[in-house]
């Protein structure tokens, strides 16, 4: 399996919106996403290189395993 490592919030961004997530608001320099089913919203600040614990931390909350975070992220950077 691939190591996680950081990336920009704008390509998890788009990892989390084919996953069904939708942007919710913005406030200030975080992006905040929400999903029918998903109690807590996932909340993305806007960095240029996300640290690997925030994109981990995000990635537990909305429900997506590694398996499914690599291939959407393969699909994403076609």
């Amino acid at each position: 399996m691939s190591k996680i490592t950081s990336i920009s919030y704008k390509i998890l961004s788009k990892v989390l919106e084919k996953d069904g997530f939708s942007l919710s608001r913005q406030k200030g320099d975080h992006l905040i996403y929400v999903k029918k089913g998903i109690i807590r919203p996932i909340v993305i600040p806007m960095y240029e290189n996300l640290p690997i614990f925030v994109i981990k931390n995000n990635l537990r909350t909305a429900g997506i395993n590694r398996k499914k975070y690599f291939e959407i992220l393969r699909r994403t950077k076609k």
